[in-house]
């Protein structure tokens, strides 16, 4: 218990390689109950999570030190998530299922993320290995007993606690494994990509939302009372321990001071203690060995005198009391310090451009948060920041299923996003374009190794002009505009095989607005080079954003373990026919329309 560490909740026998090996052996794809009976189950499980309040409460708070509104949010969203998906899986009831899917989750969400990983996976008719996270595995063992206990046949969904390098390896290196589901941090998330490259198919989906360096713009047109609430609770709610919280607050330097003020004191009225109580608004850090962390970086700071505000806690549990660390920016930060630590800067009115360059180019794109009522300042924001979630004018944490799908770009993920329209469509089998021995066959075929002409080829590459898709409107409450737009990735490595395969590719990419270059044996043109390409290739350029190939499977592992050698954003390698579903971003924007001075649906009585 992170409140009470004297306080033994129960207890677990962790799952070994042995045991991983079985689960795998055993494990049965959910299609012998058609989508209709796997939603009617889901759905089932859902008002057994309810029935179940009691019991999850009591277990969010002792095992993951929740406050209780944060255990009710969280219940709510795996409630959401269970009749979301089953409800999305009846619009394509046919479609099959990528087959066995590993689903590891975090600590931070240990009933919300690990029901929604195992909710899509079974609501596609996957069999499931469930790994939660180790800090966390007892709400997971209640969560899945109910789905048990709902219809989930247990071949289909086994649950296998324990550590990282144990288990997480040991599924992800597991050859019979067709896809994994991950959501922890961008350092993990890697090496899961490494190892699938080695051990599992090339087609093999990687499923990852990681974490971000979250900032939000306070301009002088914001209404300072509604940004200093809306701040308290992205930067300090759940202790911090969200990766779409607010990290980076940056405050126009015209109202700097009287808005420091009050937001100082609006802290000063935050109640750390027990999260069983009401009355408490911030519970633990997870552990020791996170406290330990946190308060060694805040240690540090205030020895270099950049602590502008910290509150007191008590030496009982985990705790680490919110602080406000003083920086020039996002560049003073060099990773994600995970707890209640808020950096606050500075900008002048005319730097504005250069503050969203900084937070682009830091690579992380989760979350990002803009208090303004300037409309045309929102407008062009919302459009320029790299983030997969922008919200104005209200918090930037807590996205609701189907109303605001969740997940980033860049250091942040690799989408499709969770609770949205896209999601259940990577968790289904797709046509493998893949020819044996392809690329033994016909004399004469040239490799080509050069970085250098590939880079030359990829940095003169240009996206065409096509039209931008309109956004989607997403349901929400009145007060609220909720919109998905999905926006091009950047460019695509098109390596055929054959020169016509290649085209197709640049094709599919192009429609998309993607730019796109051709590398195939015989291929003529001014957009290509003429040979097969040499994967070390892949591990050398930068500058682009998804490779597609469909030739032979050894090929294509070789193709994917030099892409998983790269140091920086996950690149997918595509070898199905889906390869415009990996052409674009999903970006989605929540905008509070009551706060720039009236709502005209509110005015004209629309519901």
């Amino acid at each position: 218990n992170p409140f009470n560490p004297e306080d033994r909740v129960g207890t677990v026998i962790e799952a070994t390689p042995e045991d991983v090996k079985r689960a795998v052996d055993k494990a049965i794809v959910w299609t012998q109950a058609s989508a209709q009976e796997r939603a009617d189950i889901l759905n089932a499980a859902s008002n057994l999570y309810e029935a179940h309040y009691g019991e999850f409460f009591a277990l969010l708070c002792r095992e993951a030190g929740k406050a209780l509104p944060d255990a009710i949010g969280e219940l709510r969203e795996a409630v959401d998530f269970l009749r979301y998906y089953g409800a999305e899986s009846l619009k394509v009831p046919t479609a099959k299922p990528q087959g066995c899917f590993a689903c590891i989750s975090p600590w931070n969400f240990p009933l919300a993320i690990f029901t929604g990983q195992i909710a899509a996976a079974l609501a596609a008719g996957n069999a499931v290995l469930a790994k939660p996270a180790e800090s966390t595995p007892l709400v997971a063992a209640l969560a899945v007993s109910l789905l048990h206990r709902a219809g989930v046949p247990k071949t289909v969904l086994q649950l296998l606690p324990g550590t990282g390098p144990v288990v997480g390896a040991a599924l992800t290196s597991h050859p019979k494994v067709t896809g994994v589901c991950f959501t922890g941090s961008t350092q993990t998330a890697q090496r899961i990509y490494i190892s699938m490259a080695e051990h599992l198919a090339p087609s093999a989906p990687l499923i990852a939302e990681t974490g971000g360096l979250n900032a939000m713009i306070v301009d002088s047109t914001a209404l300072p009372e509604q940004a200093v609430h809306d701040i308290l609770t992205s930067a300090f709610q759940s202790a911090g321990q969200r990766c779409s919280a607010l990290r980076v607050l940056y405050v126009q330097e015209d109202i700097a001071a009287p808005f420091q003020e009050m937001l100082f004191g609006a802290m000063d009225e935050l109640r750390l203690g027990d999260p069983w109580h009401l009355s408490t608004d911030i519970g633990p850090v997870i552990d020791a060995r996170a406290q330990h962390g946190i308060a060694s970086y805040v240690e540090l700071a205030r020895a270099e005198g950049r602590v502008l505000k910290e509150l007191s806690t008590s030496d009982a549990g985990y705790f680490i009391g919110p602080s406000v660390i003083g920086v020039s920016g996002i560049n003073d930060l060099d990773r994600e310090v995970f707890g209640p630590v808020l950096h606050m800067a500075t900008f002048k009115a005319g730097e504005l451009d250069q503050v969203v360059s900084d937070i682009n180019a830091s690579g992380y794109g989760l979350t990002f948060g803009l208090h303004s009522r300037i409309t045309t300042r929102v407008e062009t924001l919302k459009t320029q920041v790299h983030a997969g979630n922008v919200y104005v004018n209200r918090n930037q944490i807590g996205a609701i299923v189907g109303s605001q799908p969740f997940g980033g770009e860049g250091l942040s993920g690799t989408g499709p996003k969770a609770g949205g329209p896209h999601y259940l469509e990577r968790f289904r089998a797709q046509v493998r374009l893949d020819r044996p021995n392809f690329d033994a066959q016909g004399a004469g075929r040239r490799a080509v190794s050069e970085a250098a002409d590939v880079q030359a080829l990829i940095d003169a590459a240009q996206a065409p002009e096509v039209p931008e898709y309109a956004p989607v409107d997403m349901p929400g409450p009145t007060g609220e505009s909720n919109q998905l737009r999905l926006c091009p990735r950047g460019t695509v490595v098109c390596l055929g095989p054959t020169v016509q395969e290649a085209k197709a590719q640049a094709a599919i990419a192009r429609a998309h607005g993607c730019a796109a270059i051709v590398v195939a044996q015989g291929y003529k043109g001014t957009s290509g080079i003429d040979g097969s390409l040499a994967p070390d290739v892949l591990a050398m350029v930068q500058g682009f954003a998804c490779v597609c190939y469909w030739g032979s499977a050894d090929r294509a592992r070789a193709y994917r373990q030099a892409l998983a050698q790269r140091s920086g954003p996950i690149i997918p390698l595509v070898t199905t026919q889906n390869l415009g579903a990996y052409c674009s971003h999903e970006r989605h924007v929540c905008i509070d329309t009551t706060a720039a001075g009236g709502n005209a649906q509110l005015l004209a009585g629309v519901a």
